[in-house]
C-alpha cells in the first residue's frame, strides 16, 4: 500500500526533486514507514536521499539542495509482514545493466521462487527481504541479456515481458533508467492503482508524471491523465519526451483492490475511473438501508433506538455522514482527533497500537453523555482500535453503542500490499458478527454486505470531465510516430471485477496459501527480531540498518 510518484521535466535545466516532495506530502496517508527520492542529472549520475520516517522529516531544505536533475522518482514506504528496516526504504538501486532505480506499490506472492531464480540461474545477490528488490533485479536480469551499451524502447517492453512473466502478485511500478528516461508498469489484474499525467507549459513543452493517485496529478497541474491498464507499460524517454504505451501482455482481468475505495485512497482521488468520495458516500446510503433493514426485521424503528450517528476520523466521515442523512438522525463529530499521530493498525506491532489510540482520539463527553450512539467506522480489522473507541465511549457517558463498518466482515488477510494481520489475529476470524461484537464490547456490529459495497464501487458517467479520468491513447502520424498523448478514448476496458479476497478468500492469482504461511513466518521472525535485538540466533539474519546503494543523502 505503498506511495509511488514520477516525473519527467521537459526543461533540463530544472530539477524535480521539489516537485517530488511536494507530491510526496499528497501520497503521505499511503506510508508513513519511509520515504525515499532519486533525481537524475544531465549527465546521468544518480542522487539519492531516503531514511525512515515521514517525508517531511526525511526530506529537509540541505538534504533536498544535493538532488539535482530533470527526472526522478519517489517513494512513501509501508511495510509488510511487519518490516520497517531503514535498508528497505526505496527506490532501490542497481548499477548494472545501465543504472536502474526502482519504486514497487504491491506485494509479490511468488518471492521464493524468484529468489532461488535470482542465485540459481542469473546469479544477483538478493540484500533484503523486500520483493522489490527481487522485482528490480528481475528486470535488471532481463534487460542484461540484450548485453548492448544502450537499449531502444522495444528491448524495454521485451524485458517487461519477461518480468510478468515470471512474477505473481500485485506491482505498480514506477523505475528510472540511468540517463534514458523513466517507465511504468502495473500487473496484469491491475490491482494496485497507477496513473498518467501530463501538463502542458507555455512554451509548448509538455511535462510527465506517474502517480500512485489522480490527487497528486491535478494538484500540479497535470490537467489530462489517465490509468496505466493492467499489464499495460509506459515509457517516456528524456529525449523524445513522448509517452510511449504498449499493452505487454494480455489483461488477465481488470480488478482493482476495492479497500482502495473503503480507505487508503484520498477521498478527491479518482482511481480507475472510480470517484472515491462518491463511493463512499454511496456506502454511506447502503450501510443505512442495511441498519434499517435490521431494525425492521425485529420489529423496531432505527429512530427509537438510535439518538445521534458519529464517524470514526477520519477516512469514515463522509461515509457517516450519508448515513445519518439517509437514516435522518443527527450527526455529530464526537471524536477530536490528533492529526500528529499515524494510523493505528498499519503500526508494526500490537501495543503500539493499543497505546496510540487514546493518544490519536478524545472523546467529547457532550456529545455521548447520556445516548445511543452509532460509530461508523471505514472497517474492523484486528479490534484493537474498535474495542477502544466503543471502550472510549463508554466512557464519555453513552447508554448504548452500535458500532458500523462501512466494508464487510474482515476474515482474511490481505496479500497484495496491505498488511493487515494473520488470519488468527483478525477479529473477523471464525466470529459470527455477534462474537464481534462481543469482542469489542459493543451493544451491536453492523457490517456492509459485499455485494452492496461493490455497488458503491462504480464508474460515474456523469462526472464532468475536469472531476473524471480521461482514458488517453497517443496520437500518431502516418509515419507512425507519436506527436501527442492527449486524446480521448472512451473505450477503456470495462472493470471486470474486485479484488476481494480479505472477504472472501479468493484472491485474483489463485490459490496463495503458501505464500500466506511463509508471510506468517516472516512476522514472527521479525517480531523475535524486535523483541530481543540482534542477540542469540537472530543475529544469523538480522536485518541491515542501511542499503548497499549509492550514496545517500540522507546518511549524516
Amino acid at each position: 500500500m505503498c506511495g509511488i510518484l514520477g516525473i519527467i521535466s521537459s526543461d533540463t535545466n530544472t530539477n524535480v526533486a521539489s516537485e517530488l516532495f511536494d507530491g510526496s506530502l499528497y501520497l503521505q496517508h499511503r506510508g508513513q514507514d519511509a520515504a525515499g527520492i532519486v533525481t537524475c542529472g544531465r549527465g546521468g549520475r544518480l542522487y539519492q536521499c531516503k531514511g525512515n520516517g515521514m517525508a517531511r522529516d526525511v526530506f529537509t531544505q540541505e538534504r533536498m539542495s544535493k538532488l539535482v536533475g530533470n527526472m526522478g522518482i519517489a517513494h512513501l514506504r509501508y511495510p509488510t509482514a511487519g518490516s520497517s528496516a531503514n535498508s528497505e526504504a526505496q527506490p532501490f538501486y542497481v548499477n548494472a545493466p545501465y543504472g536502474i532505480s526502482l519504486s514497487h506499490n504491491g506485494n509479490l506472492t511468488n518471492g521464493e521462487e524468484l529468489k532461488k531464480y535470482m542465485d540459481e540461474v542469473v546469479h544477483r545477490h538478493i540484500n533484503t527481504d523486500s520483493d522489490s528488490e527481487l522485482l528490480l533485479n528481475l528486470f535488471a536480469a532481463e534487460l542484461a541479456t540484450y548485453d548492448k551499451s544502450r537499449v531502444n524502447e522495444n528491448d524495454i517492453f521485451k524485458a517487461l515481458e519477461g518480468v510478468y512473466n515470471r512474477v505473481r502478485g500485485a506491482y505498480a511500478c514506477i523505475a528510472m533508467l540511468s540517463g534514458y528516461g523513466i517507465i511504468g508498469f502495473r500487473d496484469p489484474h491491475g490491482i494496485r492503482p497507477l496513473l498518467i499525467g501530463e501538463r502542458l507549459k507555455d512554451d509548448g513543452q509538455r511535462d510527465y508524471m506517474l502517480a500512485s493517485e489522480s490527487v497528486v496529478l491535478k494538484a500540479h497541474g497535470y490537467q489530462v491523465y489517465r490509468d496505466i491498464l493492467p499489464g499495460e507499460a509506459v515509457i517516456i524517454s528524456k529525449d523524445k519526451m513522448l509517452p510511449v504505451f504498449k499493452q505487454v501482455v494480455p489483461l488477465k482481468s481488470y480488478s482493482p483492490d476495492i479497500f482502495e475505495y473503503v480507505y487508503f485512497a484520498r477521498p478527491d482521488s479518482v482511481l480507475d475511473g472510480i470517484s472515491v468520495y462518491r463511493s463512499r458516500l454511496l456506502m454511506g446510503e447502503k450501510l443505512a438501508q442495511n441498519i434499517t433493514d435490521y431494525y425492521k426485521s425485529q420489529d423496531k424503528n432505527v429512530l427509537n433506538e438510535i439518538d445521534v450517528v458519529i464517524p470514526v476520523p477520519d477516512t469514515s466521515r463522509h461515509s457517516a455522514l450519508q448515513c445519518a442523512i439517509t437514516l435522518n438522525l443527527p450527526y455529530r463529530e464526537g471524536f477530536i482527533k490528533n492529526r500528529y499521530v499515524g494510523r493505528t493498525f498499519i503500526m508494526p506491532d500490537q501495543k503500539q497500537r493499543q497505546s496510540s489510540v487514546r493518544r490519536k482520539l478524545n472523546a467529547m463527553a457532550s456529545e455521548f453523555y447520556g445516548k445511543s450512539v452509532l460509530l461508523v467506522d471505514d472497517s474492523i480489522v484486528r479490534g484493537t482500535t474498535s474495542q477502544e473507541i466503543v471502550n472510549m465511549a463508554r466512557e464519555a457517558g453513552a447508554k448504548r453503542v452500535f458500532f458500523a463498518s462501512c466494508s464487510p466482515v474482515i476474515r482474511y488477510n490481505h496479500i497484495y500490499g496491505i498488511d493487515l494481520a494473520d488470519n488468527k489475529q483478525l477479529v473477523g476470524y471464525n466470529r459470527t458478527e455477534n462474537e464481534v461484537s462481543l469482542k469489542i464490547g459493543a451493544d451491536h456490529v453492523f457490517y456492509q454486505k459485499l455485494e452492496d459495497l461493490i455497488d458503491c464501487c462504480q464508474r460515474d458517467d456523469s462526472l464532468k470531465d475536469h472531476e473524471r479520468e480521461l482514458a488517453l491513447t497517443p496520437v500518431v502520424s502516418r509515419d507512425n510516430s507519436i506527436i501527442s498523448m492527449i486524446a480521448r478514448n472512451d473505450e477503456a476496458p470495462e472493470i471486470t471485477g474486485f479484488e476481494a479476497g480479505v472477504f472472501t478468500g479468493k484472491y485474483v492469482t489463485g490459490d496463495e496459501t503458501s505464500y500466506m504461511l511463509r508471510a506468517e513466518q516472516a512476522r514472527a521472525r521479525n517480531a523475535r527480531r524486535s523483541d530481543s535485538g540482534s542477540t542469540g540466533m537472530d543475529i544469523l539474519d538480522v536485518k541491515a540498518p542501511s542499503e548497499i546503494n549509492i550514496f545517500n543523502s540522507g546518511d549524516y
